[in-house]
């Protein structure tokens, strides 16, 4: 029985070092430019957009609340331990925009193409298209951090990400995306 214990613990020793060295290369590839940073924006309680929501207006919209923000800015903490010093781009949705700033590590830029389509999911293929022709004609080199929404990520890679969760994508990106790492919040 002690046997089987001492093993098991040496397999989970084993895969935990696999898990680590596997992250490790994500980590050097998204600080190479060589892989992106999708984000699912931090918590924003509440599910969809409300019905009076407006895009120009983030009093109409789902924010990110005290729990939210700290997620953001534990982010930021992560990526500056990594030696991460990303371009930040985001979806117009204030909750997205909120994600990107709570980090801290400078200007956030709009990117459409990472807008929610949770209202008009007929456009997922195209937008996602867009998405992919987007990251993939940039010349390699300063590491991105993307900040979305689920349906985007989920059609992306086909992960259902928690909030706060992110997938590092190996570039060139495609569809289904090579996950490199997930990263819990």
């Amino acid at each position: 029985m002690k046997w089987r214990a001492s093993g098991w613990l040496l397999t989970l020793c084993l895969l935990s070092g696999a898990v680590q060295a596997d992250d490790e290369h994500a980590w050097t590839a998204l600080r190479e430019g060589r892989a992106v940073l999708l984000l699912r924006h931090a918590i924003a309680p509440g599910m969809g957009d409300p019905a009076n929501f407006q895009l120009d207006d983030c009093r109409t919209q789902r924010n990110l609340n005290q729990l939210g923000r700290e997620q953001a800015q534990r982010w930021g903490q992560l990526l500056r331990s990594q030696r991460v010093e990303p371009r930040l781009l985001s979806s117009r949705w204030c909750r997205a925009q909120a994600t990107a700033r709570e980090m801290g590590l400078g200007a956030v830029e709009v990117l459409p193409a990472l807008n929610s389509f949770f209202q008009t999911r007929d456009t997922a293929l195209e937008q996602t298209a867009a998405l992919i022709k987007q990251v993939n004609t940039q010349a390699i080199g300063a590491p991105w951090v993307l900040v979305s929404h689920q349906v985007n990520i989920t059609a992306l890679t086909g992960i259902y990400p928690a909030s706060g969760e992110g997938l590092i994508l190996a570039l060139p990106l495609k569809a289904p995306a090579h996950v490199l790492a997930r990263i819990q919040p």
